[in-house]
């Protein structure tokens, strides 16, 4: 192939590659219902796998699959939704206490502490912001109601999401199939190797932090229901699902329980155990959770994992939050894959000569007898 011709090849492989990216982009606000049913499918596509070594039929293995499914997510709503409702109406009946806690001893506790200003914490001017405000929220949601378009978004995705799963899982195979034949011969090998290595990173990664945010969720709910605190499962919840971002769920939990526990008991016998139930959390997500469910050379850096949801999120709002990780865990492997290139390149391996510009230069330090050091730089460049 000449010079001009793979030119050509590699304009228009990143022509299509510009061209999905921007589709992706205009359409990023009606994809969410098909992303979530995509992941969905991608996750629960083993099992169907499974079944089908069995000796079972494609469509009858993910029937069975996404009946078992759909049943389990129902069930978990029926023992969710109870329990959320009373930690919210615990924590409506309760906020009233928390309000005078805040007055009476945080703010003039933060006041003498940091010298602010009396006004800057006005607890009763800000309860008459929201008191005020509420008329116009409430106005704006009964607007939103009466057209009815926020309800009949919601329910068509609740109606699609499953839909679009049952018929994405059971051609899940072929779907795959279907791309690696329409990749380009000259990086179909490449890709397919690229995919195979995504696939186990995503797989290991994703289905491993979903257990592990389950596991702190079902931790710090019940461990803080033992100490004391009565909105216990609430803050468990949130921990557990904010702690796919590194110690998002862990400050937020903590800041939370601290609260509840000064607001409901206002001793230091439940403040050190609500501090000892964070600190075994942590202990017991950074040695034992993370290793075994999701593994250590395959987890993504805190960094890399806080950057990625919030670029996410930044350009495509929540289903760039949502689909954050994955694409992040995608974009290591193909990060180590050009890293591999790169020092196979000859801009890596190959030699340069002796830059004669640059002059040889001997530093030498002596120490004096004060302990101060002096350096003597001798120049071997030729000044000519």
């Amino acid at each position: 192939m000449s010079i001009s011709q793979e030119t050509s090849r590699r304009w228009q492989m990143l022509a299509i590659i510009v061209a999905i990216g921007l589709l992706i982009w205009l359409l990023a606000p009606v994809l969410m219902p098909f992303a979530i049913a995509a992941m969905l499918a991608y996750l629960s596509d083993p099992l169907a796998d499974r079944l089908e070594r069995l000796g079972l039929g494609r469509t009858l293995a993910v029937s069975i699959v996404f009946v078992l499914l759909i049943l389990l997510i129902v069930a978990a709503l029926l023992l969710l939704v109870p329990l959320i409702a009373r930690q919210v109406e615990n924590l409506v009946q309760n906020f009233p206490r928390y309000v005078e806690w805040s007055r009476d001893t945080a703010v003039p506790w933060l006041q003498a502490k940091l010298h602010l200003d009396p006004k800057a914490f006005d607890t009763d001017r800000l309860v008459d912001q929201i008191k005020e405000h509420i008329g116009s929220i409430g106005t704006v949601i009964g607007t939103i109601s009466r057209s009815g378009l926020g309800v009949v978004a919601w329910l068509t995705n609740v109606v699609l999401i499953p839909v679009v799963w049952f018929y994405l899982l059971r051609d899940w195979d072929r779907l795959v199939a279907w791309i690696d034949r329409m990749l380009p011969r000259s990086v179909e090998p490449t890709v397919a190797h690229l995919a195979r290595e995504s696939d186990m990173v995503l797989g290991a990664f994703v289905r491993g932090q979903l257990l592990v945010m389950l596991a702190l969720a079902i931790y710090y709910g019940v461990a803080l229901t033992l100490v004391g605190i009565s909105v216990g499962p609430l803050i468990g919840m949130v921990a557990g699902l904010l702690s796919f971002v590194p110690y998002l769920g862990f400050i937020t939990g903590f800041v939370a329980a601290i609260i509840a526990s000064l607001v409901q008991h206002g001793d230091w016998m439940h403040l050190l155990m609500v501090v000892g139930v964070f600190v075994i959390g942590q202990l017991l997500e950074g040695y034992v959770l993370v290793p075994r469910l999701v593994g250590e050379k395959i987890g993504l850096h805190p960094v890399a994992v806080i950057f990625a949801v919030l670029a996410g999120g930044y350009l495509f709002g929540f289903l760039g939050v949502l689909l954050a990780l994955p694409a992040a865990s995608v974009i290591l492997v193909l990060l180590r894959y050009l890293a591999q290139r790169y020092k196979q390149s000859d801009l890596y391996t190959e030699g340069g000569e002796p830059d004669s510009v640059i002059a040889e230069i001997d530093v030498t330090v002596h120490e004096n007898e004060g302990g101060d050091a002096s350096a003597h730089v001798i120049g071997n460049s030729d000044p000519s």
